[in-house]
């Protein structure tokens, strides 16, 4: 079962994904802050990560971009998670690092379908 790791702040949001995701067949880790969302990278190596650009300690973005400068994390996919929806803020996350984009609140339908397909299909 492929392993995502949701980086989120808001235990709500947090919560509602993890269930959606979990229902889907997929592992689930979790953290609340960059330097959480760093250390469980590195450690668990999971399959996807969606990651909230504004989190405690160390924002998304520097996230993205230290995971970005590890070989091992060369090819993984990052989905950043935002409120923020200028297409600035969209180029921000690329640039970061990202492989994609999805903003807030979130439109659960397109994030399956953005995830199944960095996957390689469906677990459901």
């Amino acid at each position: 079962m492929p392993t995502i790791l949701l980086v989120e702040d808001n235990e709500m949001s947090r919560d509602v994904l993890t269930r959606l995701l979990q229902k889907r067949g997929y592992t689930m880790l979790f953290a609340e802050d960059g330097e959480q969302a760093f250390t469980l990278a590195k450690v668990h190596r999971p399959d996807l990560v969606l990651m909230d650009i504004s989190i405690p300690i160390m924002d998304g973005y520097e996230v993205t971009r230290r995971l970005r400068q590890d070989p091992a994390f060369q090819s993984s996919i990052i989905i950043a998670l935002t409120a923020h929806a200028m297409v600035s803020d969209r180029d921000k996350a690329l640039a970061a690092g990202c492989n994609d984009y999805e903003t807030k609140p979130v439109e659960f339908s397109r994030l399956l379908a953005k995830i199944e397909r960095y996957l390689g299909g469906g677990n459901s």
